[in-house]
C-alpha cells in the first residue's frame, strides 16, 4: 500500500508563488513516473505535469507551460510542484499520483486559490 501526502497549497494573489509537496510513505517501489493533477471547480482532473524515477519532465498542461516545475527528491520521497505567476485559473484542489494515476492513491489534495 502506497500513503500520498499532499501540502503546500493556500490562498495566493495573482502572480505569486506557491511550492507543493507530495510527501510518499509505504510501498514506493510502485512509484516510477509521478504526476501533478488538478481538478478545479466543475472540471475534470487533469494531468498538470509529471516526473520519471531518473527525473525526466514533462508539463502537461499548455497554461502551465512555462510557470510551473515539477522535481523530486528519491531520497525524501518527496515530489514537488513550483507553482511561479499563478493565475486564478489555477484555483484547484492539486493532487500528486502515479502516472497514470491508481484509484487508491489518491489523497486530500492541497487546495491552492489565486485572487485576482
Amino acid at each position: 500500500q502506497v500513503h500520498l501526502v499532499e501540502s503546500g497549497g493556500g490562498l495566493v494573489q495573482a502572480g505569486g508563488s506557491l511550492r507543493l509537496s507530495c510527501a510518499a510513505s509505504g510501498d514506493i517501489g510502485r512509484l516510477n513516473v509521478m504526476g501533478w493533477y488538478r481538478q478545479a471547480p466543475g472540471k475534470r482532473r487533469e494531468l498538470v505535469a509529471r516526473i520519471s524515477s531518473t527525473g525526466v519532465t514533462a508539463i502537461m498542461s499548455n497554461s502551465a507551460r512555462g510557470r510551473f516545475t515539477i522535481s523530486r527528491d528519491n531520497v525524501k520521497n518527496t515530489v514537488y510542484l513550483q507553482l511561479n505567476s499563478l493565475k486564478p485559473e489555477d484555483t484547484a484542489v492539486y493532487y500528486c499520483n502515479r502516472v497514470p494515476p491508481w484509484d487508491n492513491y489518491w489523497g486530500q489534495g492541497t487546495q491552492v486559490t489565486v485572487s485576482s
